[in-house]
């Protein structure tokens, strides 16, 4: 609206494919990223669509303005290897209510490969459900859509271990993970934030002698249970996707140095 001028929802009838190559080429001269920009094409053209649903407008003009190509379909985020994830799980080693947390919340982004804020909505009530006699976890994702996801036994026992700590296991509407100010601290109501989140994998990581974010976790689930002859199709489901082709991306198998032709060569 501000590249064109707009003031008012009804002057959208007036933008055409001109204002839309215009806007996608000011988007290109700003050093965007290609993934950005097609994002943010796709945003305008559901908002057309949705507006032509309406019989609001006659057409959408973004169809058939070429996007940008991406630079690659492989997932950027990296994702590290099974020893480094196991040394990641016991990188909070002492007996505070804080390290307990902290080995729960990467127990469950690393088992289960939740978003960040996947697992900051969390409620203790999420965290007792049962599905044919089997603990599963609630998980509220994008859109507001909700899937069951079968609790790892590692994980359960972790949570267990910080709930009794906490002592807030029986607040079954109160957020699971909350924010720990000190390690006396076990009455916060605060739910833990997806900043925080970020922070608490980067600082683990760092002190293992390697750096990422919390995406990573998610990337190295997905890779794990895909080396392991999980059908991609349930991986799809497990991590929340709507498009097998974003599962995609968070397969690494491909890009491990030891599967490469390289090493299949003899002489």
């Amino acid at each position: 609206m501000n590249f064109t001028g707009i003031q008012n929802p009804e002057e959208f009838r007036v933008v055409t494919r001109a204002h839309i190559i215009a806007w996608r080429d000011d988007l290109l001269d700003r050093s965007l990223s290609s993934m950005s920009i097609r994002h943010r094409l796709s945003a305008l053209s559901s908002l057309f669509e949705y507006l032509c649903e309406k019989n609001t407008v006659t057409h959408n003009p973004v169809k058939g303005v070429k996007r940008p190509a991406v630079e690659s379909y492989e997932g950027k985020t990296p994702a590290i290897g099974d020893h480094q994830a196991r040394e990641l799980l016991d990188a909070p080693n002492d007996n505070s209510l804080k390290s307990k947390r902290d080995r729960a919340i990467l127990a469950t982004l690393l088992y289960h490969a939740l978003r960040r804020d996947e697992l900051c909505r969390l409620k203790v009530k999420d965290f007792k459900q049962e599905r044919r006699g089997v603990p599963h976890l609630k998980v509220t994702g994008k859109g507001g859509k909700t899937r069951y996801i079968p609790l790892h036994p590692a994980a359960n026992g972790l949570i267990h271990d910080y709930l009794d700590a906490a002592g807030h296991g029986h607040e079954e509407n109160e957020a699971l993970f909350r924010s720990v100010s000190n390690n006396r601290d076990k009455y916060s109501q605060q739910p833990i934030t997806p900043d925080g989140i970020y922070k608490l994998v980067q600082r683990y990581s760092i002190k293992l002698g390697f750096r990422i974010g919390a995406h990573s976790l998610r990337a190295t689930a997905a890779t794990n249970a895909l080396d392991h002859q999980a059908d991609i199709a349930k991986v799809q489901e497990w991590l929340g996707h709507a498009n097998i082709a974003t599962t995609r991306i968070y397969d690494h198998r491909k890009t491990r140095p030891e599967d490469s032709p390289t090493f299949k060569v003899t002489y």
